[in-house]
């Protein structure tokens, strides 16, 4: 148990249990009611409002989760698995070879193994949380059919067949929908796009330029 701690707490491994501490009462307090769990959420998907614009850099945060195929699921399970791999790969690291090698080497070594450990940490988390993904699409509310020919604004940096993202006035607080164009590098940030079809495979929309679609 001590060596164990003591690989724990020390770096490069001490950084990821820091993250798994903050994960840790970060679900505690969202359990009590103290935190709102949806603020996270908000801050990578932003407000359908401003995402074409105020919120950039969430969206393009939006869409590599996206592109790992984790669309839909809360950024702090998210956030809270990577740590749990990112730990995995850290302490092992450093059980089996950091701790053999000279302090000031092991010193550079971690903030390595400190940053890789994102690579597989982000391919393990993707394949496990996948099918979460699939299931709370699976659970969203059937497709309304007033939205097909509705127009929105496409929210992340590009769409293709795999991912996008674009944001619909309701009147309300906003829409936030999945959208795909097998027309690659068409669309961006900002441009304005009509729903003609609902793919329900993928839980998402086709849509086409808006002025095609008035050209038809």
């Amino acid at each position: 148990m001590d060596a164990f701690l003591a690989t724990a707490l020390t770096f490069p491994t001490v950084v990821y249990s820091v993250l798994l501490a903050v994960c840790l009462i970060y679900w505690l307090l969202a359990a009590t009611g103290l935190f709102d769990h949806h603020a996270p959420d908000a801050l990578v998907h932003g407000h359908a409002t401003d995402a074409p614009t105020a919120d950039g850099d969430a969206g393009d945060v939006a869409a590599i989760l996206a592109r790992l195929g984790l669309a839909g699921v809360p950024v702090m399970v998210i956030a809270t698995v990577l740590s749990f791999f990112g730990w995995l790969c850290a302490y092992y690291v450093q059980l089996l070879v950091l701790d053999h090698l000279h302090t000031s080497l092991r010193v550079v070594l971690g903030i390595a193994i400190d940053v890789l450990a994102l690579v597989p940490g982000l391919v393990a988390t993707s394949l496990v949380l996948r099918p979460v993904s699939r299931w709370i699409l699976r659970l969203r509310p059937p497709v309304e059919p007033g939205l097909l020919g509705r127009v929105g604004t496409v929210s992340t940096p590009a769409v293709d067949a795999r991912y996008g993202q674009a944001t619909i006035d309701d009147g309300g607080a906003g829409l936030i929908l999945q959208i795909r164009s097998n027309d690659t590098g068409r669309f961006k940030r900002g441009d304005r796009v009509v729903l003609i079809e609902y793919l329900d495979a993928q839980h998402a929309y086709r849509v086409i330029a808006e002025e095609q679609f008035n050209s038809l």
